[in-house]
């Protein structure tokens, strides 16, 4: 695969293909960046797993970098009330349900109360191919209404491990400080060793590699302690 210029010429900012520290690699990332926008920090985890494991679940990064997305709730009555009093966007039954198979997706995240599933699942078609439907996995299909939207208004972010076992996710933008950046990946690296499967045997994590979205990528120590403070 060819690269530009100005690819190259950012990594030569990367003087050796050791593994770095994570906050080694945070700097190197933020030095080697060059796009004229605000690049994306991202992160790829790779574990080695069994064919029969998974690895998913959902955090609340310390630090939001993306703007607030809007909330819609399928609820009603009291679950309803609350949905509108801590901020969702749409909140809404029957109505929105029409609404939708109608063709308006004018949202960013769906979540609704296990009672109202059975009418929801009939938009398994449209919300299920966008990502949009909600799921318990990822804590969307709750009676904790108000936990919910608002721990997604502070950027709740869902993680999972593809088919070839890379946890990937973006944790910043260039722009932000070092400190920041670090404290989100740390907090993702943990939560994604929290997550290995009880009979897994052997070394869990491969790699971790670090880059924004248009520079080169940075390895990261895997074998270094990421323990909890």
């Amino acid at each position: 695969m060819s690269r530009g210029k100005k690819y190259l010429e950012a990594a030569k900012k990367r003087t050796h293909s050791e593994p770095v520290s994570l906050e080694q690699a945070v700097e190197l990332v933020k030095a080697m960046a060059f796009a004229k926008f605000d690049e994306t920090v991202e992160i790829a985890i790779h574990l080695n797993l069994k064919g029969k494991h998974t690895v998913r679940d959902t955090l609340v990064l310390p630090h939001s970098f993306r703007a607030e997305k809007k909330i819609l709730v399928f609820a009603k009555g009291d679950k309803a009330e609350e949905a509108r009093a801590c901020g969702a966007a749409y909140v809404g039954e029957a109505d929105l349900i029409e609404k939708i198979q109608g063709g308006w997706l004018d949202f960013d995240i769906a979540v609704a109360t296990p009672d109202m599933m059975k009418d929801v699942g009939k938009l398994g078609p449209v919300l299920g191919r966008r990502g949009l439907m909600p799921n318990p996995k990822t804590k969307t299909v709750t009676f904790d209404i108000k936990g919910a939207v608002e721990e997604l208004k502070k950027g709740r972010v869902e993680f999972k491990a593809d088919k070839t076992g890379v946890v990937h996710l973006a944790i910043g933008k260039i722009s932000m400080d070092k400190e920041k950046i670090t404290e989100n990946a740390l907090l993702l690296i943990q939560e994604v060793i929290r997550k290995r499967p009880a009979d897994l045997k052997g070394e869990y994590l491969s790699s971790i590699a670090l880059s924004s979205t248009m520079g080169p990528g940075v390895r990261v120590n895997a074998k270094d302690k990421f323990q909890r403070e």
